[in-house]
């Protein structure tokens, strides 16, 4: 079975084709395939509060393509979600009514709590050791969602306007940064120690610098450790010399500023980084909708 799904994010819109197998009632979902277009509809919705004609155009023409994808891979279904540059966008629902009129997607803007839930019906806390208190961090281009976990429940889950294209272009308040931060210390207390889950583009790249091996953790003192070689070169230096994609090279520093500091307010030394996001959460929620069917069917 495929399924597909769309994330459009503040920095980039993906889509994300994968398999899930079911072998005796065991369930294991697996990356068919993954295509990213930094679209970067959060410069226009965090510095003008709206969505321009020409970053509509190509996210029209991204959305047009990626419906074809779907159609030529026969996914049995999908979904489209958009967050935190459409949902400050005056002329969002005028954007996703042109979407599905052109593209023949129908996109939902999704608000943070949603957007939270999402990303948590990935479950990855049930492959963990239960014994253990977890912090889920993402971290988008406008948005940063976390969730503490302890005994495999979760205890808070919040969401929050601080992002890397926001940060990057000085639009989070300094008391709204302030809350934040206090926010985190005051959750956290009284479940030490703990472990940090990380997702979300920024994370997984400085993870795959890192060169951990899958499923080790990162410790957060070598994430200080690249944060600092990445703050001692230039933009194009991160793009000649480091290899980033010019679209990651002004995002990644931001990104590591948020992670660094939520690590540091919650006291976590390490965190893991299973190479999830909205985007697979998508696809469970969608496994579940067509099992949910096919029972109703059946019963």
């Amino acid at each position: 079975m495929k399924f597909a799904a769309i994330d459009i994010g503040s920095n980039a819109v993906r889509l994300l084709f994968c398999n899930v197998y079911d072998d005796n009632g065991k369930i294991s979902f697996k990356k068919a395939e993954l295509i990213r277009v930094p679209i970067r509809l959060g410069e226009d919705s965090f510095l003008n509060g709206k969505i321009s004609t020409k970053k509509a155009d190509k996210l029209v023409t991204a959305m047009k393509a990626f419906k074809n994808l779907i159609d030529v891979y026969d996914a049995i279904d999908y979904r489209a979600c958009a967050t935190s540059a459409m949902r400050d966008a005056d002329n969002r629902y005028d954007v996703v009514q042109r979407v599905r009129k052109e593209a023949g997607i129908k996109i939902e803007i999704i608000d943070g709590k949603t957007e939270a839930d999402i990303i948590y019906a990935n479950h990855i806390e049930e492959h963990l050791d239960k014994s253990n208190n977890y912090l889920y961090i993402d971290i988008g281009g406008g948005s940063t969602e976390i969730t503490l976990f302890s005994k495999n429940k979760a205890v808070v889950s919040q969401s929050f306007n601080i992002g890397t294209i926001r940060m990057l272009h000085n639009k989070i308040e300094k008391e709204y940064w302030t809350y934040f931060k206090n926010w985190v210390e005051e959750i956290t207390k009284g479940y030490k120690p703990l472990i940090a889950i990380g997702s979300g583009g920024n994370i997984n790249k400085l993870f795959k610098m890192s060169d951990r091996k899958p499923n080790k953790a990162l410790p957060t003192e070598k994430l200080k450790g690249i944060y600092d070689v990445l703050e001692s070169y230039s933009y194009e230096e991160r793009v000649k010399i480091l290899g980033l994609n010019p679209d990651r090279a002004d995002v990644i520093i931001p990104a590591s500023k948020i992670l660094l500091t939520i690590l540091k307010k919650a006291a976590i030394e390490k965190v893991i980084v299973p190479q999830i996001g909205l985007s697979d959460g998508i696809v469970h929620q969608l496994y579940e909708k067509y099992k949910e069917k096919k029972l109703a069917e059946q019963g």
